[in-house]
Formats: structure tokens, C-alpha cells, sequence
């Protein structure tokens, strides 16, 4: 992973991007979101997975389709992969927002890719018909371990490399699936000779970081565009030898429905997204007022000239 993705949940009001169970086939699926009368043929369904960052690109992708003239239907969160996959596979949805690295691994769990370019190359050719990937954007929203400023300094640590002769002090934390993920610890183990003194499964959120703030925790799986890293001064260690696997953010879409003006539309938008633009468009998220989605990717439609 990052993540993996199947291991989030999140609220709009914490931004903790944490784990999200997935249903079974039927349902409202079936219907679109109102349960009523089958969306048209020529009508773009757009899901996204139940985290707070996947509903806001899913709705910058409708926002931006509808601008233009195609026909959306935006459906409510859907889950975890085991739901949102198959609903793609018969139809129920047409277009999700995806990242590369963690859907490479969901589809090839034997993949061995990491740098960006590599991860998109081997999702390309892994994605199974009738599905496609278009264009990947810089944006990246990926597990990193996280450490306080005090700790970074003390230890001179900017990778995770520097801090590993001090890993066996130091307690880690995060999502109890970190514990166990390949490119969990027992990845960070195995790539960086770091083992942890001990793991506390906690979330992958506002009881992360707060641990980690008040040195209940040492070290933590927090993701890359939470924007907490930087209000709390917290350091996420650079990871030279990619245990994580490139999570850069792409429409993955069903290819009848993948037209040469619904792939201009998206294309534009991933040549346009950002990590730091995506870390800023959380915060959005987060603000006092609490503005939806849809107000916050109109607004980043309209700085980027593509609503």
C-alpha cells in the first residue's frame, strides 16, 4: 500500500483516512444511487471508495465531465476494493479514482514494481478487460513513517534508514493491518534491518497522530497528504529503497465508456494535480466551515481552468 486502500476509513471532519469494509453484489449498486430506474447508456457512473480524499477526486472528475456536457451519475461511497471492483466488472459503475501502487498489488499480489513510472507501466498491463487506466498524476497520496521533529533531530533522521540502528527504542503505530502488511513492518524490517520495539494498532488518523504527539508512539503509518504532518511539524522519513510502492492517483474506468473527450477531460485533470495540491485540498476539506466536496473541487476546477 499505501496503503492499502481496503484498510481506510475517514471522515471529512478529521481527514483520517483509515479502514472501510466492502459489501457483497446486489443492492443499491444494481440501480444507482437513488435506487431508482437504471442510469441512460450514455451516462458516466462515477463511484469512489468510503474515504473523504477518494469521494472529493470522484466528484472532480464528475464536476469536471458535467462542465463539458457528459452525462454523470455520481454514486455514494462504495467501500473497499471487493466492492467497488466488481461493481465496475458488470457494470454498476463505470470510473473510480484510483492509486496506482495499491491497486497493482490488489490485482497482482506477486508485483514487485515501485517507482512510479514502473507501478504504472505493470498496472497498465495488469488491469483485465473491459477496465483501463488513463493517464496517471503526480499526485500521491502513500504510507510513510512519521516521526516527530524533536525525534528526526535527535537521531539526525531524514530516512528511514537513519533512524534504523534506533528502530528496536521505539514504538510504532498505526492501523493494526501495517502490522502484518508486506510493506508494513514487517517490509520496513526486511528492506531497512528496522525492527520496532513493539506495535500499537491504532488508526490511520487524529489517534495516530495525537499518539504520536504526546510520545505514546515514537513512530507511525501516517498517509503522505494528511495535512496534520505539517500543522503538528511532524517529519515523514523519506523512504530511499521503496518500501512503498509509488501510489500515484488514476481514473480507472471502464474502456466503453472511456471516449477521446471523457479521456481529454481526465487527462487534464490528473497533468494538473499535484501531491501538495492534494494535501491543500484536504485541508479544504477540513475547514472550519466544512465545506462538501463538491464546492471544493469546483473551486480547484475553476484555479486550474478546467471547469
Amino acid at each position: 500500500m499505501r496503503r492499502t486502500l481496503i484498510a481506510l476509513t475517514a471522515t471529512a471532519a478529521t481527514l483520517g483516512l483509515a479502514a472501510c469494509g466492502g459489501g457483497g453484489s446486489g443492492g443499491p449498486l444494481d440501480n444507482g444511487p437513488s435506487g431508482g430506474a437504471p442510469a441512460p447508456s450514455d451516462t458516466i457512473k462515477i463511484g469512489s471508495a468510503n474515504f473523504s480524499e477518494s469521494t472529493l477526486l470522484a466528484t472532480i472528475y464528475a464536476e469536471a465531465l458535467q462542465a463539458k456536457g457528459v452525462k454523470i451519475d455520481q454514486t455514494p461511497p462504495l467501500g473497499s476494493r471487493e466492492t467497488y471492483i466488481p461493481a465496475l466488472k458488470d457494470g454498476s459503475i463505470d470510473l473510480i479514482p484510483e492509486y496506482t501502487g495499491t491497486l497493482l498489488q490488489y490485482l497482482n499480489p506477486q508485483a514487485t514494481q515501485s517507482s512510479a513510472d514502473e507501478v504504472y507501466a505493470a498496472l497498465r498491463k495488469t488491469v483485465p478487460a473491459p477496465l483501463t487506466v488513463l493517464d496517471k498524476s503526480a499526485a500521491e497520496d502513500k504510507d510513510a513513517v512519521v516521526v516527530t521533529k524533536a525525534l528526526a533531530d535527535k537521531y539526525n533522521a531524514k530516512t528511514i534508514a537513519d533512524l534504523a540502528p534506533h528502530c528496536g527504542e521505539l514504538v510504532v503505530g498505526g492501523p493494526s493491518e501495517f502490522a502484518t502488511r508486506p510493506d508494513g513492518t514487517p517490509g520496513i524490517q526486511k528492506t531497512y534491518s528496522c525492527a520496532f520495539k513493539s506495535y500499537l494498532s491504532l488508526d490511520t488518523g487524529p489517534v495516530t497522530v495525537k499518539a504520536l504527539v504526546d510520545n505514546t508512539i515514537q513512530a507511525a503509518d501516517i498517509f503522505t497528504t494528511n495535512p496534520a504532518i505539517e500543522e503538528n511539524n511532524l517529519v515523514a522519513l523519506e523512504d530511499p529503497k521503496n518500501n512503498f510502492a509509488a501510489q500515484n492517483v488514476v481514473p480507472l474506468i471502464n474502456s466503453a465508456k472511456a471516449t477521446d473527450q471523457v479521456k481529454q477531460i481526465l487527462n487534464a485533470i490528473s497533468a494538473k494535480l499535484t501531491t501538495p495540491e492534494l494535501v491543500e485540498l484536504n485541508r479544504q476539506l477540513n475547514a472550519p466551515d466544512k465545506p462538501d466536496s463538491a464546492t471544493v473541487a469546483k473551486g480547484w476546477l475553476t484555479k486550474n481552468g478546467l471547469g
